[in-house]
């Protein structure tokens, strides 16, 4: 089973394909070359990536509490 899921997994690595991250509006807004539009797209993205990263710190602590009481 472990040789199964290690072959599937393999798989889909190597099957990926390279593409845009960006929708093609956001992408020539960002190559017109004025530097606050840029910015303020990095900004969003990184709005959007903090809440995965606290959702998965307080998984992570309560995890972490939940093993040490226990222990």
């Amino acid at each position: 089973m472990k040789k199964l899921q290690f072959i599937l997994f393999l798989a889909l690595c190597l099957s990926s394909v390279a593409n845009y991250s960006q929708c093609a509006m956001c992408k020539a807004v960002v190559e017109s070359g004025d530097s606050s539009y840029a910015k303020g797209l990095n900004d969003g993205i990184v709005t959007l990536m903090i809440i995965p990263y606290i959702l998965v710190a307080i998984v992570a602590f309560i995890i972490f509490r939940y093993y040490k009481k226990n222990i």
